[in-house]
């Protein structure tokens, strides 16, 4: 049985595309750009009736085809039904390899899709590649493991398809197309006959007491070696509109919230410009902060493990250099705009 296409779930809150799948789809171009014999499509999946200006958004991040799952109970979430449409739709269509982003939805999803249709599934990854090996088209997903320690690399070779969630905030998006030429497929799946086990009573929205750092262009971060002084860097950011973040052992320390934690059990960033103070440079902390644009080190310890990710590594107490770094910072932003 041959199967083929990388699939996307592609996610939406209150009828607007999450940008985990927008960035999923993105890095689903670039494994079929490095596989072009391949002949793959990348297609997102949506699951039931969503706003048709967010189903093109899928298409402006790469996407050559949409499929939109009909079904009479598509009404709220439920865990086992949609499950169930999965399954159908992978019988169905024969994908080789599915991606979820690690969302709430998505971490509670993938798991029971691979379950019910016999499959592997890698959790939580950082990053996709696909084999060169010509006779194979091995899915090679790395994430974190051993507590963050080192990184696995792992394939499923036996089972079809080859799924993977990946974490928020890892993947770089794709620059949007203007031109865009959606082929929406409306794909009406049988309704699985269950009682349902769970019933969602409400829905409560989280109200954030911070910015969210992963959309942040400017990041301040300290770690254990900053202490109680966090103040210090809030202060500094203040001044150039950056945001704070930490790192694990700042939180949990007590110095700063778990929302602003950077790393593998906190959340992934890519901001332009990301300054490290006082963090030793842990993998699981790297995990969460490596693909940003520019890395600034600051450590009294040389042999820190973070100056071998830093653009720029300063040795040093990050207390008394990180004011003369964003007043730096500050300057150029000046220069530029006046220019």
């Amino acid at each position: 049985m041959n199967y083929k296409d990388i699939f996307v779930l592609c996610e939406f809150q209150h009828h607007k595309l999450v940008e985990a799948s927008c960035e999923l789809v993105s890095e689903a171009t670039r494994l079929v750009a490095k596989r072009p014999d391949l002949n793959y499509d990348i297609v997102g999946v949506v699951i039931g009736d969503e706003p048709q200006e967010q189903i093109d958004e899928i298409f402006r991040y790469g996407a050559d085809r949409v499929i939109k799952i009909h079904s009479e109970s598509l009404i709220e979430y439920d865990s086992v039904l949609y499950a169930e449409l999965m399954k159908q739709l992978i019988e169905t269509k024969r994908p080789d390899v599915f991606l979820f982003p690690a969302t709430v939805m998505g971490r509670d999803l993938a798991p029971r899709v691979a379950s019910v249709c016999e499959t592997g599934l890698t959790a939580d990854a950082t990053k996709l590649d696909l084999t060169e090996d010509k006779d194979s088209s091995l899915l090679m997903v790395t994430r974190p493991a051993f507590g963050g320690n080192l990184f696995a690399t792992i394939v499923c070779e036996r089972t079809k398809p080859q799924m993977a969630t990946i974490r928020p905030g890892v993947m770089i998006l794709n620059d949007r197309k203007e031109s865009i030429d959606p082929k929406v497929e409306d794909l009406t799946l049988e309704t699985p006959n269950y009682a349902a086990k769970t019933k969602i009573m409400d829905t409560i929205h989280k109200e954030l007491k911070h910015a969210d750092i992963t959309k942040a262009d400017i990041l301040i971060s300290g770690g254990r070696g900053v202490g109680d002084n966090f103040e210090v860097l809030k202060e500094a950011a203040a001044k150039i509109g950056a945001e704070v973040s930490g790192s694990r052992g700042a939180v949990d320390a007590g110095f700063i919230d778990k929302e602003l934690q950077v790393g593998q059990t906190g959340k992934s960033v890519k901001p332009k410009i990301y300054v490290a103070c006082g963090i030793s440079g842990a993998v699981q902390h790297l995990a969460g902060m490596e693909k940003s644009d520019f890395i600034i080190a600051i450590n009294t310890d040389e042999s820190a493990p973070i100056f071998q990710v830093a653009n720029l590594g300063i040795v040093g107490d990050a207390l008394e250099i990180i004011p003369l770094v964003t007043e730096e910072i500050a300057r150029k932003k000046a220069s530029y705009f006046q220019s």
